[in-house]
């Protein structure tokens, strides 16, 4: 919502790093904290206020990136860090499915992603590939 014109979305993804990622269970802690403050387990996801919250652990170098370089502002009168726009292209184009192909060309277009800095992240982080797919598919028209 904060890049590109709000589209209907399900739950609120927030990016975390949790220590121990040799774990299969690194998000136990998460909900065990939340559930000792009586927040509601809907699914994969915690109900805060109106919102259900899916916890997503770092899961390579461009996420760890990604929350390492975050910007902090502020949603409904709380901080937050917000994931830079050509991070989330990138980690979008990462995941691969239509509608993250969708995102990355949101915020292409928009301008509140940088195609030089996206390509830049992308061979960064081993993505050219699949980045050179993505051009050729939707922007060397």
């Amino acid at each position: 919502m904060r890049y590109t014109e709000p589209v209907a979305t399900l739950d609120v993804d927030v990016l975390v790093e949790v220590p121990g990622p040799d774990r299969l269970d690194v998000l136990t802690p998460i909900y065990e904290f939340c559930r000792a403050r009586n927040f509601v387990v809907e699914g994969e996801c915690i109900r805060v206020g109106a919102w259900p919250v899916r916890f997503i652990p770092v899961f390579s170098p461009l996420t760890a990136e990604a929350l390492r370089q975050a910007r902090e502002t502020s949603f409904e009168g709380a901080p937050i860090r917000v994931v830079g726009a050509d991070h989330l292209a990138v980690i979008a184009l990462s995941v691969g499915r239509s509608k993250d192909f969708e995102r990355v060309l949101a915020l292409l277009n928009n301008g509140s992603a940088s195609r030089s800095i996206v390509e830049e992240l992308a061979v960064k982080h081993g993505l050219t590939a699949a980045w050179q797919r993505f051009q050729t598919r939707f922007l060397n028209e």
